[in-house]
């Protein structure tokens, strides 16, 4: 679920504490954390030391982009961060492991979200680029610009990868569906 983004200025910085922060972007800190790590344990680590930089850098905000965008490029500069460190690269990533779900007993909703489930799974397994586009505009809703804007790349680049990650991932199902 996406968070409802909240109207946020310089001027307002000052007024919202950590708490209203974290309520606010926790989810999708975490969330990003996650697929940028593969890790739930370096996602937790993350959002905490995202949201006490951001927390400790709010008077640096200059209100040139959303707030949820200026905390997912925060999120993504501390995960690059994390994995240059030689520490955390003895650490196997978890992408290869499923991750377990809850399915509701109606059938249809179970296959629902198996179908889902692989679906995410093929999103993992595309290039690093490819992938963090496609998880910044499903998972994070994010338009062209913001990611352009979080990535540090052209809105032409961010058009680019975005189409061959979703054509990646249509191959995928067509060639699931074939077999």
């Amino acid at each position: 679920m996406l968070s409802e983004e909240i109207p946020y200025t310089a001027a307002y910085a000052p007024a919202m504490s950590l708490r209203e922060m974290m309520e606010a972007y926790g989810s999708d800190v975490w969330n990003y954390a996650f697929f940028l790590t593969r890790s739930r344990e370096q996602a937790n680590d993350i959002s905490q030391e995202v949201f006490l930089k951001a927390y400790k850098n709010v008077g640096k905000y200059r209100g040139q982009s959303s707030m949820k965008t200026w905390l997912l490029t925060i999120t993504r500069n501390t995960a690059f961060s994390w994995s240059k460190n030689s520490f955390w690269r003895r650490f196997i990533a978890l992408g290869d492991q499923p991750i377990a779900v809850n399915a509701p007993s109606a059938e249809n909703e179970a296959l629902g979200n198996q179908y889902a489930n692989r679906i995410w799974e093929i999103i993992m397994t595309l290039p690093e680029k490819n992938r963090e586009v496609l998880v910044l505009d499903i998972q994070h809703g994010l338009s062209i610009a913001e990611m352009s804007d979080l990535l540090n790349v052209a809105q032409g680049t961010v058009k680019s990868r975005l189409a061959r990650a979703r054509d990646k991932v249509k191959e995928a199902i067509q060639k699931e569906e074939r077999e």
